[in-house]
């Protein structure tokens, strides 16, 4: 496979920097309007900075970018010419990077994506299953419904490859009830105003709807709605991982669960990228996804069965903190390292 032996080969190039155990990790986060985001670089220092006791010194370099494609891609090329030693990325594209990667992986430079899959086979990706969270909310929404109902989809930003999968997975679940009736999808990119006022003009427009599959990032603006609607009796929607909504959520009693997807992914991936970097052999068979180069993590779901357990993990933090888990070094030396 060409993304072993170019991997294999970085290895390679980069054993003097191996030996005396110091690098320098480049992160590149491709949208700022979100905390989620915010909360995910925290979380990659704090996995960078729990190195040291091992004896591991990581330098950061973090450049974050607009949605705009183009910015990425020039951030990763200044990346490249400073000399990194691996590039950790949450992409706005899963095809836009392959040549950039490629100009990474023949200056010895090993490249992770995190949060959404990438085509390039100069890159690994460690994060969740996209397709799959998309895929666990929607079977979970049908169920609750008994697979009978009229069902709309508040998704996030169009076109971005995260959001694409989850439209993919929750099309897939839906499409095995023939009783669900999708009558409405839009997008609301991935913003609680919008998450609201969205769900205010679905209300109006179609009257009847009996579920509402709404991603993280709206879904409490969207169950807002509902409540002003009146409509928290008779409809089942989706939540989100933010203790701002787990709060409302636990006290007005909502139907509703949400797929988990931690801020913690891009600490999991630099765990990965430090193994790697040390001289760790992935296991055989273990990488899968659409694109053949994926190291997926689990994906936890809330609902009102262990509610309680969520809302307990995420007393005394900030409205806009997210459930999380990382990846421990341990943990990912034994899941996916020989």
């Amino acid at each position: 496979m060409k993304l072993v032996a170019l991997a294999a080969a970085a290895l390679v190039g980069m054993a003097s920097a191996a030996s005396a155990q110091n690098f320098t990790i480049g992160l590149s986060n491709g949208w700022v309007g979100s905390e989620w985001r915010t909360q995910m670089i925290a979380e990659a220092q704090a996995a960078a900075a729990a190195w040291a006791e091992r004896g591991v010194n990581i330098t950061l370099v973090i450049q974050s970018s607009d949605v705009d494609v183009q910015g990425q891609i020039g951030a990763v090329r200044n990346m490249i010419n400073d000399g990194v030693n691996a590039i950790i990325i949450n992409p706005n594209s899963p095809t836009a990077f392959d040549p950039i990667f490629a100009q990474a992986a023949a200056a010895g430079i090993l490249v992770i994506a995190t949060d959404a899959e990438v085509s390039s086979p100069d890159a690994f990706y460690v994060g969740i299953d996209q397709t799959d969270y998309g895929r666990k909310g929607c079977t979970w929404l049908a169920e609750a419904l008994g697979g009978q109902g009229n069902v709309v989809t508040i998704q996030g930003l169009a076109g971005h490859p995260a959001n694409e999968m989850r439209v993919e997975g929750c099309r897939e679940a839906l499409a095995t009830f023939p009783g669900i009736s999708i009558l409405a999808e839009t997008n609301a990119n991935w913003d609680q105003a919008q998450g609201q006022q969205t769900m205010q003009t679905l209300l109006a427009t179609y009257p009847a709807i009996n579920g509402v599959y709404v991603q993280d990032g709206m879904a409490a603006g969207a169950w807002r709605a509902i409540v002003a609607a009146n409509r928290t009796g008779d409809i089942v929607a989706t939540g989100e991982i933010r203790k701002d909504f787990l709060d409302l959520w636990s006290a007005g009693g909502y139907n509703s669960g949400a797929s988990v997807n931690p801020p913690g992914v891009m600490a999991s991936a630099l765990n990965v990228a430090v193994l790697r970097l040390l001289g760790g052999e992935f296991k055989d068979g273990i990488m899968g996804g659409v694109y053949g180069n994926a190291l997926f993590l689990d994906i936890p779901f809330i609902d009102n069965a262990n509610l309680a357990d969520a809302v307990a993990a995420a007393a005394g933090q900030p409205g806009y903190w997210s459930v999380t888990s990382t990846l421990s070094i341990d943990d990912a030396q034994a899941m996916f390292f020989q």
